[in-house]
């Protein structure tokens, strides 16, 4: 059985500013000949791993939202400099644009069970699009948008 994994994307503010930072990243991975697949690194090693591998998803917070998803391929154990153990989520880099759900903030990762995770928008590159024009709104506007429904 499918389990997802959930997290907030720290530092980023938008769906069209998660895919630029992706699409730098993969710019630099290919300058440098390195696999086009991207990981988060954490300190928690999921105990459902099974359940994440057999299709799971990283589901990003973006600003109290989930808005976007990558599919994992897998998950690494693997060490910093100092030998402190570590579990890198390996996912396709991909992003994936979601229907819009509220979360709350909360720390690490959590489990998002596959009839709570949100459904990917039909039309991905129309979704895309539609989040790179977004950002040219104003915040205060684009949060406005959101709380009414609208966005």
């Amino acid at each position: 059985m499918t389990v997802h994994l959930v997290k907030l994307c720290v530092g980023v503010d938008s769906v069209a500013e998660l895919v630029r930072y992706r699409e730098e990243l993969q710019r630099k991975r290919r300058a440098a000949k390195k696999p086009l697949e991207d990981q988060h690194w954490t300190r928690s090693f999921p105990k459902r791993a099974e359940e994440v591998l057999d299709g799971g998803s990283l589901y990003w917070v973006i600003r109290g939202r989930i808005a976007a998803r990558h599919r994992i391929l897998r998950l690494d154990e693997v060490e910093d400099e100092q030998g402190k153990p570590y579990c890198a989520i390996v996912y396709d880099p991909t992003v994936i644009v979601t229907e819009s759900h509220p979360r709350r903030a909360f720390q690490g990762w959590r489990y998002l069970e596959v009839d709570d995770a949100p459904a990917d928008l039909a039309d991905q590159r129309t979704a895309l699009r539609q989040a790179m024009a977004e950002e040219d709104l104003p915040e205060d506007l684009r949060d406005e948008l959101r709380t009414l429904g609208l966005l």
